[in-house]
């Protein structure tokens, strides 16, 4: 590339440094889109397109079981084409519902309904009975509901089943669903045990069946850009990667069985099988505080470990197949949350990969909200990664030597850009972007069109149920981050090192 250099600063000696502003606002256009084609030839990304979403294949009517009606239940509902009527004005009033009424139809029916909740039971029936449907028609099926998840697995008008339950029931949930011979989209975390991991791992491999984890942001326009840029070396070497999580809300600490006016929210021991909620869990009275804010205690989940962490693993081993770690270690307390809570509320664990020459840190707090980014750290740059991509050059770079020397790149501002809805990849970040770039988005944008990532994932669990395929995060993956996940947990509880024994596959 260096005649194509030369021909550039050539080009640009024309154009005397202090002699800019009396070319007017057009020259200086002209000559920051020149740099923008010329840097972004260079590192070979000037064909670096939005991908496209391919619509499925037409395929028969898929019946799918949903187990578990609470919040995240109803944002799957949506995804797979189905609103409650009473959130039709509430789409409307923040622009949702066009983009949403145009989501592709799936070919689903939602036939049954197994929830411990009867008020969100009857949510749910009503969603699927008398709601509005992606396209604008009336939702009209013929719900069941199940008194328990076993009833919906033996139920063999059923296909496949979603699993949205809190994070203890998960695991047997979805062994059972694999020996019942049921497709399975599986929530996050996988399993809060290492011998029910390895079952379900298990069960799974031995059927025909389709499993997809509950990580959506693969689906996301900017993760498949950075897909190319990890492909292209833009980065260089990568041996850090650190990754966070910063909350400082009653809701962001788990704290949700009150109203937006401080009212507890409903539900009793007479409208919540209270039994089958706990599970194998110790059983111990009723509580509006379990019920909602199961977060917080180990019996249910493992904190920001669990919920939060999780996500921020799977992007990473998504982008760069880092597998289970080597060793982990963690720390953290009770620093802030002064409550019954059992989890900390500020939490960090490092994952060594030496195999692979490359370390993960994870550092979370509930406390405060100050702007953490996911930032994978490499020799010639760092590219941070959320809703939004930036990639600043490192000022020490190899790669980028001539380049930051020819006044070509400059270490203290991002070199490239993606920001949701931009219809190509930008050189140099405006302030718009910066702005997009501090968003943590759940949508995408796919040429200005919003649509929900949970939709497409979704959408590739039914396509690969139909078509065959492997769909992006199968069990395979699901296995990695789930041993993962328990490594950093023991080494909390326990607190020392842990490692894996790859030989004999278990967590030491």
């Amino acid at each position: 590339m260096k005649t194509n250099r030369r021909t550039l600063l050539k080009a640009m000696t024309g154009i005397p440094v202090l002699g800019l502003m009396g070319y007017g606002v057009f020259e200086k256009y002209n000559y920051d889109k020149q740099k923008k084609e010329f840097l972004l030839k260079e590192l070979k990304l000037d064909n670096l397109r939005i991908p496209e979403i391919t619509k499925s294949q037409k395929g028969d009517l898929l019946r799918i079981g949903i187990v578990g009606f609470g919040s995240r239940a109803m944002q799957l509902a949506n995804g797979v084409g189905f609103l409650h009527k009473d959130g039709v004005e509430k789409w409307k009033e923040v622009e949702k519902l066009e983009d949403w009424l145009t989501q592709e139809d799936l070919n689903v029916s939602v036939t049954g309904i197994c929830e411990v909740f009867d008020l969100h039971a009857q949510k749910g029936i009503e969603t699927f009975s008398e709601g509005v449907r992606s396209g604008g028609a009336k939702s009209d099926l013929s719900v069941k509901r199940y008194r328990t998840y076993g009833e919906i697995l033996a139920d063999d008008d059923i296909d496949a089943v979603i699993i949205a339950t809190p994070d203890h029931h998960h695991a047997q949930m979805a062994i059972d669903a694999a020996k019942a011979n049921k497709h399975i989209y599986l929530e996050k975390s996988v399993s809060l045990y290492e011998d029910k991991l390895n079952e379900l791992y298990s069960e799974v491999n031995s059927r025909d069946i389709v499993f997809q984890l509950g990580h959506q942001i693969t689906k996301n326009v900017v993760f498949q850009q950075a897909k190319e840029v990890i492909k292209k070396n833009i980065l260089g070497k990568i041996t850090l990667i650190q990754t966070t999580t910063n909350r400082n809300t009653e809701d962001g600490a788990w704290i949700r069985h009150k109203d937006k006016n401080g009212n507890i929210k409903p539900g009793d021991i007479n409208s919540i099988d209270w039994e089958q909620w706990l599970g194998h869990t110790p059983n111990v009275p009723f509580s509006v505080d379990r019920f909602y804010n199961w977060a917080k205690w180990f019996d249910y989940d493992f904190g920001m470990l669990g919920v939060l962490f999780t996500h921020e693993y799977d992007a990473v081993n998504q982008l760069l197949k880092v597998g289970i770690p080597k060793s982990v270690v963690a720390s953290g307390g009770k620093y802030f949350w002064k409550d019954n809570r059992e989890i900390p509320d500020v939490f960090h664990a490092t994952f060594e990969y030496p195999d692979k020459e490359l370390t993960l840190l994870y550092s979370a707090t509930l406390s405060s909200n100050r702007k953490r980014g996911r930032v994978f750290m490499g020799h010639d740059a760092s590219m941070e990664l959320g809703g939004s991509m930036e990639i600043t050059v490192d000022r020490y770079s190899t790669r980028y030597k001539q380049l930051i020397r020819d006044g070509l790149v400059d270490p203290s501002a991002p070199m490239l850009s993606l920001s949701p809805g931009a219809e190509k990849i930008d050189a140099v970040s405006s302030a718009t972007e910066k702005y997009y770039a501090s968003r943590g988005l759940t949508s995408t944008y796919y040429n200005g069109k919003l649509i929900d990532t949970t939709h497409l994932h979704l959408k590739e669990w039914i396509d690969c149920i139909r078509h065959g395929g492997k769909p992006s995060c199968d069990i395979e993956m699901s296995y990695e981050e789930g041993i993962t996940t328990l490594m950093g947990q023991k080494a909390y509880m326990e607190k020392r090192m842990v490692e894996w024994d790859s030989v004999n596959r278990k967590i030491i």
